[in-house]
């Protein structure tokens, strides 16, 4: 009723089959239901504006009824950043997801993915460099040859946001992360890339790479590649902050949208309003380092 704290009473769902269905929280004198919304970093922003909770001027001009006017919901999302460079290998080496994980004194993180086919994020001339030299001819017979070393950078600290592109909770909301519009986070991906290069012309992994591709090859290759549809600028291939920017990829690391002081409160309740709390990488301020499921699997728990 106009004039006292809205709470949440129930969901809204689909099954496979398309059917609506609603199912609404126990009535109990001490007021201990309450509904848990987990559906990600994307998913959690997103539900709570469909629901009318979010900032009151886009959600009127959608049509949504306001039930709470909440202008962070959807705010400060972040994407941890990925680059880096596709190593083809003359024989064959073993299937291998990332295993161990390398940290620097600037906070990037390194890892390594060995043996799959990375076709896929080269550009329509393969993944080779254009030339005729025998090695480069049986690397593009032998896709799977291949190793990712990528880095990415702790945070980060350049903040985008989420907003609804309609009132269909099928269809993706509009999303941008702002790739480093910080500063920092170019200096920390510069940093990174250089480790990587070092890493690669190290004499350990010499005898594992094509002796006459050099790394420039390999960075040529990488701006040429179809791993997003950024256009390339001309100097992508000898500036390292302008590779760093025309070869970003996502980590699928996404956070923010429903942080915790702005939308949740410390026990991740949402700020205004009763029975409703949110959980998962969405309250995040920022990414834990590498992979954040176990942080996200310990706040679930």
């Amino acid at each position: 009723a106009d004039g006292q704290r809205p709470k949440a009473d129930g969901v809204i769902f689909y099954d496979a089959n398309g059917g609506r269905h609603i199912a609404y929280l126990k009535h109990e004198s001490n007021n201990r239901s309450e509904i848990i919304l987990s559906a990600g970093a994307i998913g959690s922003p997103q539900l709570l504006m469909l629901s009318g909770i979010g900032p009151a001027a886009r959600l009127r001009s959608l049509g949504i009824k306001m039930v709470l006017d909440q202008p962070m919901v959807g705010r400060e999302m972040a994407d941890q950043p990925l680059n880096g460079l596709i190593i083809p290998y003359p024989t064959h080496i073993p299937l291998s997801l990332a295993t161990v994980v390398g940290i620097n004194k600037t906070s990037n993180y390194f890892e390594s993915l060995n043996g799959f086919d990375l076709s896929a994020l080269s550009g329509s001339g393969g993944a080779q460099p254009q030339t005729s030299n025998p090695s480069q001819e049986a690397m593009a017979n032998s896709t799977r040859n291949q190793a990712f070393l990528v880095q990415t950078i702790f945070g980060p600290i350049s903040k985008g946001y989420l907003e609804l592109q309609n009132t269909n909770a099928s269809d993706n909301p509009k999303l941008r992360f702002n790739y480093f519009q910080a500063a920092v986070d170019l200096r920390r991906c510069v940093s990174g890339m250089q480790t990587v290069i070092n890493v690669v012309n190290s004499d350990s992994l010499s005898r594992f790479r094509f002796r006459n591709m050099t790394t420039q090859d390999l960075i040529n290759m990488m701006v040429n590649r179809a791993g997003n549809l950024r256009r390339r600028n001309p100097n992508a291939t000898t500036s390292l902050e302008q590779y760093c920017i025309d070869t970003v990829m996502t980590f699928w690391h996404y956070h923010g949208g429903c942080q915790i002081g702005k939308v949740v409160d410390r026990d991740y309740k949402v700020l205004g309003l009763d029975q409703l709390r949110v959980i998962d990488a969405s309250t995040f301020s920022f990414s834990p380092g590498t992979n954040p499921q176990a942080a996200i699997m310990m706040l679930g728990r």
